[in-house]
């Protein structure tokens, strides 16, 4: 079977664009789901209950990338876990963007985005190193909240930074701040941010 997924960030903004395209290409209206909601927030519900109800054998179809990933790699995990579960994708826009017939070209460009994904993953790691390491050096925490010591102050910053970006997934994040899970979940609570919200994290 075959599902559309469209996506606007406001209610100002118009899905018929989208919708008129995934209704061409021969989807069931009642099979495109829709979401409103920003392109950085990690939380689609709509999304999230599609993915689970997509099964071996059946295609997402999106009008472009964007509607779907909020970065590379998201991307890239996400075409991991379709492919891992036998779903099969494509995106209207970018043709070259299709896993629908396996040909090296899709293989390729497959494969070319989990580098680049892998290439933005590594740029996120050293400037958050560099940015732990820069605070460091200037001692000057703004805004701690009390009990909270000084040196932990930017490790809560990062941990709260990342969750909200939802570029990283949980190990990466408590690898990169070098926080245990644990201590990473208190942080996000001490910023009044819940993590069970945030999906795709391993």
């Amino acid at each position: 079977m075959v599902f559309g997924y469209a996506r606007i960030s406001t209610k100002e903004q118009n899905l018929d664009l989208q919708l008129n395209a995934l209704l061409k290409y021969g989807i069931n209206e009642k099979n495109i789901v829709q979401d409103v909601v920003s392109g950085a927030n990690a939380e689609r519900k709509q999304l999230n209950k599609l993915l689970d109800k997509l099964r071996e054998g059946d295609t997402l179809v999106v009008w472009k990338l964007d509607r779907l990933a909020r970065s590379l790699i998201h991307f890239n995990k996400m075409m991991n876990t379709l492919a891992e579960r036998g779903i099969k994708f494509k995106s209207i826009t970018e043709t070259f963007i299709d896993t629908t017939e396996a040909s090296a070209q899709s293989k390729f460009i497959t494969n070319m985005f989990a580098v680049l994904a892998e290439l933005e993953r590594d740029i996120i790691i050293e400037r958050t190193k560099a940015g732990l390491e820069s605070a460091r050096l200037r001692g000057k925490i703004i805004g701690r909240p009390s009990g909270v010591r000084k040196k932990d102050q930017r490790k809560i910053e990062l941990c709260a930074y990342h969750f909200n970006e939802g570029k990283l997934t949980v190990s990466e994040i408590c690898k990169t701040v070098e926080v245990s899970r644990a201590t990473y979940y208190k942080y996000l609570k001490l910023k009044g941010l819940d993590g069970k919200l945030r999906p795709y994290t391993k």
